[in-house]
């Protein structure tokens, strides 16, 4: 099940610093109290160190939490061109990748594609 379905999937990027030492009750915990979230919700919640060269990625998948951690050896993970007072924000799940892969979504510019109307992208 895990990333099964891209077209429901909800991605949520914590703004805030976040100290990469904590797991699955202090993510949690962050999704539940800082972001007024559900942790069991199958969202995805991205965290981000203050040096942005480590992400973790925190999902639940029906009967347990799965955590990705990645470390960069070289660079750093760019943010999207998002309003900085909100201590989070949902991401698309193509926004997430090229954040993840090291491409600048700030300088994309996306092709006109046809959208249902419950807005999947087809």
């Amino acid at each position: 099940m895990l990333f099964n379905s891209f077209s429901g999937l909800h991605v949520y990027l914590y703004r805030q610093p976040t100290d990469m030492r904590k797991s699955f009750e202090g993510l949690s915990g962050i999704v539940s109290s800082a972001l007024d979230a559900n942790p069991l919700s199958g969202d995805v919640f991205v965290f981000l160190n203050k040096r942005r060269d480590r992400i973790k990625l925190m999902l639940w998948d029906r009967d347990g939490f799965w955590i990705f951690y990645k470390r960069l050896e070289k660079g750093t993970f760019q943010l999207p061109a998002i309003d900085s007072s909100m201590d989070a924000v949902e991401l698309s799940y193509d926004m997430l990748w090229l954040m993840i892969a090291g491409i600048d979504s700030n300088f994309i510019k996306r092709r006109p594609r046809y959208v249902l109307k419950d807005g999947t992208i087809c």
